[in-house]
């Protein structure tokens, strides 16, 4: 992910800002009875790098989606925002992976970058009806708006959550500056996605520190995090990642996905392999991530 991204990183102040006031209606102080659920996934399947790694050295190319699925639970599914899928391409997937393997799908870039979120047409029922396939696997889609969509343009961001279906989990990441300009601005977008009970996408990336808003508006959160290929700050800073979702996972929230993005893919299971760790540590919700081949060698 090119989005915020710094050659230089020196001087970034990586610490986890403040809880926003407004998450309180989401972190209660008892947990739920069912354990909450925690997946972790890339942005893809097709690395080739990843096989004597993460996927066994003799994995062919067709079966990668079925050595993924062993190893994560969830994926980023970034090939919904240029085409939409056939459906028995979406079939094949179901089929490829384990029951507990979630979708996250990213709304088709002719929905989100057309002026009017494709209200006037039938774009956004195309899009859903054929990621409703998904079933029981689909996990949270979301919508990536553009740059150019400002806080002068809520009331058609509104429109659109109207029109999109309530039952899709659906997040949305505000990349335009004027959304983080106040905290005026920041409350009016939140109280707007909690009046839809959608969830606001967190980014954790050096170069824009303002949309980590660390903000929940429901009992999901979806989590981008963007490492600088494997630098030590990159384990510090989950560390800190692992402390805040156990203290949310603890409280009150369902659901977490976070998705860990290193350069060209290439490093992005051995950082999630790392938050995996983490996590596992304080033994209060259901996850399942990545080890290494050797790592499950050892195993046996």
């Amino acid at each position: 992910m090119k989005f915020g991204k710094l050659e230089n990183i020196e001087n970034v102040n990586f610490k986890l800002p403040e809880d926003h006031a407004r998450n309180s209606l989401f972190t209660s102080s008892t947990q739920s009875i069912s354990l909450p659920q925690f997946f972790i996934g890339c942005t893809s399947w097709t690395t080739k790098e990843w096989k004597g790694r993460t996927y066994p050295q003799n994995t062919k190319a067709a079966n990668f989606l079925i050595a993924y699925g062993k190893q994560f639970n969830s994926i980023e599914l970034n090939t919904t925002h240029y085409r939409i899928p056939k459906p028995e391409y979406i079939l094949k997937w179901v089929d490829q992976t384990p029951d507990d393997f979630r979708f996250c799908p990213k709304v088709l870039k002719f929905i989100s970058h057309a002026k009017d979120l494709s209200l006037g047409n039938s774009r956004i029922k195309e899009f859903c009806d054929a990621i409703s396939l998904f079933g029981d696997k689909l996990g949270m889609c979301f919508i990536q708006l553009p740059p150019y969509f400002g806080i002068d343009r809520l009331a058609i961001l509104e429109q659109f959550l109207k029109a999109f279906p309530k039952e899709i989990p659906l997040a949305i990441e505000l990349r335009n500056e004027s959304f983080y300009a106040s905290g005026e601005n920041l409350n009016k977008t939140i109280d707007l996605l909690i009046k839809y009970h959608r969830t606001f996408l967190i980014t954790d990336v050096a170069g824009r520190r303002d949309i980590l808003h660390m903000a929940l508006t429901s009992d999901t959160t979806m989590i981008r995090f963007v490492g600088n290929d494997l630098h030590p700050t990159d384990f510090s800073r989950l560390d800190e990642w692992a402390s805040k979702l156990n203290s949310w996972l603890s409280c009150g929230l369902k659901n977490v996905y976070f998705f860990p993005h290193e350069p060209d893919n290439i490093n992005a299971p051995e950082i999630s392999e790392y938050l995996n760790h983490r996590i596992k540590k304080f033994d209060n919700f259901n996850i399942r991530g990545p080890k290494t081949i050797e790592q499950q060698q050892s195993l046996f």
